[in-house]
C-alpha cells in the first residue's frame, strides 16, 4: 500500500483504471471535460498492475475505476457521479489544485 500512497500523493487527481472498462472511460471523460488532466494508471497495461489492484482491494477499493483527489480516496464511478450531481466535485478539484477557474 505504500507504493499506492506514493502514487496518489504525487498528483492532484489519480485514477486507477482498466483500459477496457466503460465506467473508467466515463470517469476519465468527465475529468477531461472539466479540463482536468488526471494521472491515469491502466492496471491491465502497466507492470505490477495486478499487485497495485490487490493493494487497492485491501484498502477497500474493489471496483474500477478507483479515484483519488488531493491524495484522498474518493471512490469509484458511482461516488464520482454522485459528487458531480450534487455539484461538489468541481470545488473538490479546485481545492486539490487540479482545476483553475
Amino acid at each position: 500500500m505504500d507504493r499506492v500512497n506514493r502514487m496518489v500523493s504525487e498528483r492532484p487527481v489519480v485514477i486507477f483504471s482498466k483500459s477496457s472498462c466503460i465506467l473508467s472511460y466515463t470517469v476519465k471523460s468527465l475529468f477531461n471535460d472539466f479540463g482536468v488532466n488526471p494521472t491515469v494508471y491502466e492496471l491491465d497495461e502497466i507492470a505490477r498492475g495486478r499487485e497495485i489492484e490487490q493493494a487497492l482491494s485491501g484498502h477497500g477499493c474493489s471496483t474500477m475505476p478507483t479515484v483519488f483527489i488531493g491524495g484522498e480516496l474518493v471512490g469509484g464511478a458511482n461516488e464520482i457521479m454522485s459528487l458531480q450531481l450534487k455539484r461538489v466535485l468541481k470545488p473538490m478539484l479546485i481545492k486539490a489544485g487540479a482545476l483553475w477557474v
